[in-house]
């Protein structure tokens, strides 16, 4: 097994194409030396091939109404939801002369039937990658209902690569949810959580027995770095037949990170941006609170430098829900660090930087340890669903809700328009019903008062 960096990714294109790579800078990264306007680099950026073949996606808009015949505890009242699944967006979308607030859903988690929310867009222009550059396998971690590993698990084998999905901790008695899913699509290896803790050193020992003593080993950024120094408008190599016989060729392997939580996962983010911007949705001049869910909060981070790069009004909120706000701020300087370096926004005059930041980091309504859920949570979801058709889950999404309720009421007064993005993740509900029982036998018993959280 051999560690491979960048300079090995350009000696095997050369030997795959024939000829030697053009040498580029490394501050410039192949991207011409011209000074852009952030809008026309952002445009070169994006000019990739991707896994979606469209970035749309639905956006329904969520009306709140004091409920009839019901009795919840705290200042908030009694809510309902009612579901517009076909909103007008122009410019008298606060509806003048409505007593309601109301807020808007951004619907990713309609995007695939397995791969959808925010794990499709991180997966979207890396997909793509690995197929030029003729990965034969991924590996990766997550928790035991990881829908980031079932993402991976199932993108990979769409595309005839096979996925190594480190799981924490043991494996359930029962295969459920993403669990389930992982283990179909994917090669899985349970870890135990003393291991695990070590993520790093845990992902590159199992590449290395994956990649055995011929093949090697890459990292997403090596692969991101090199297809921008190519420039090539012709892919280095061909799609891996699913069925094709690798067992004669040497591996090669890719390392993503937990999460994905590499900077080229914020490149389909940030092409959901400039989809949600054009001007027959929510358009460029409005102020807009974009609400998002954080596990890694690269997501979040992506909208925030789609936001300030494309010039718009927007401000991201992030629910904390995995980390402490100086680990989240902390890998937001990272991130915008690296796509600054990486795509030569560090040439630019704008003001993306790692002092300011780009996300507003907030803490969610009801604090806990991450995956626990509380209680009446479960119905919350319940009356989502019923009365919306939406599936929001207690861990994720429901914080998001919760968090764009509150911003919908605050706002209703000609203040910004609310957008929650729902990142997915539904199938996690299944595991959670393994682990809270108690919670979901009350989801028979009817609908009982619910337990939105509005401060």
């Amino acid at each position: 097994m051999k560690l491979q960096g960048l300079s090995s990714i350009r000696t095997i294109k050369a030997m795959k194409t024939g000829h030697c790579l053009a040498q580029f800078s490394s501050h410039s990264q192949g991207l011409p030396k011209v000074k852009l306007s952030d809008e026309e680099l952002m445009s070169k950026v994006l000019n990739r091939r991707w896994m979606l073949h469209i970035p749309d996606t639905e956006i329904h808009q969520i009306k709140l109404f004091p409920s009839q015949g019901r009795n919840r505890d705290g200042p908030s009242g009694n809510l309902s939801f009612l579901n517009n699944t076909r909103p007008y967006f122009g410019d008298d979308l606060m509806e003048k002369g409505s007593e309601d607030p109301f807020f808007y859903v951004v619907r990713d988690d309609l995007l695939h039937p397995l791969v959808n929310g925010n794990k499709a867009r991180k997966l979207d222009a890396l997909l793509p990658l690995l197929v030029d550059y003729s990965v034969t396998d991924v590996v990766t971690c997550g928790g035991c209902q990881s829908a980031h590993a079932a993402a991976v698990a199932v993108s990979c084998a769409e595309r005839g690569l096979k996925s190594h999905l480190l799981l924490r901790g043991e494996q359930p008695e029962i295969l459920t949810g993403y669990n389930l899913i992982s283990t179909i699509y994917g090669d899985i290896t349970y870890v135990p959580r003393s291991i695990y803790a070590h993520r790093m050193n845990m992902l590159k020992s199992h590449a290395g027995l994956v990649a055995s003593n011929t093949g090697h080993i890459f990292c997403c950024n090596d692969i991101l770095e090199s297809s921008l120094s190519a420039q090539s408008s012709t892919p280095c190599s061909g799609h891996i037949d699913a069925h094709g016989n690798t067992e004669n060729h040497p591996r090669k392997v890719v390392i993503i990170n937990e999460g994905a939580g590499d900077v080229v996962a914020l490149l389909g983010v940030i092409r959901l941006v400039q989809y949600l911007c054009q001007s027959h949705l929510l358009g460029k001049e409005r102020q807009i609170k974009l609400v998002v869910d954080a596990g890694t909060g690269t997501t979040a981070i992506g909208l925030g430098i789609g936001a300030k790069c494309l010039g718009l009004p927007w401000e991201v909120t992030a629910v904390m829900l995995a980390d402490t706000i100086d680990a989240y701020r902390q890998q937001e300087q990272k991130l915008i660090s690296d796509f600054r370096t990486q795509f030569g926004f560090h040439l630019t005059d704008h003001c993306l930087n790692e002092v300011d930041g780009v996300v507003h980091w907030v803490a969610r309504c009801h604090q806990r340890k991450f995956g626990n859920i509380l209680e009446g949570e479960t119905e919350t979801c319940q009356q989502i669903a019923q009365q919306t058709g939406i599936l929001v889950d207690p861990v994720y999404t429901l914080a998001a809700w919760e968090m764009a309720t509150q911003l919908s009421r605050e706002e209703m007064e000609g203040g910004a328009r609310v957008v929650m993005l729902h990142t997915g993740g539904t199938l996690g509900m299944f595991g959670l019903a393994q682990r809270y029982k108690s919670y979901f036998r009350k989801l028979r018993e009817g609908l009982p008062s619910v337990n939105v959280a509005l401060h």
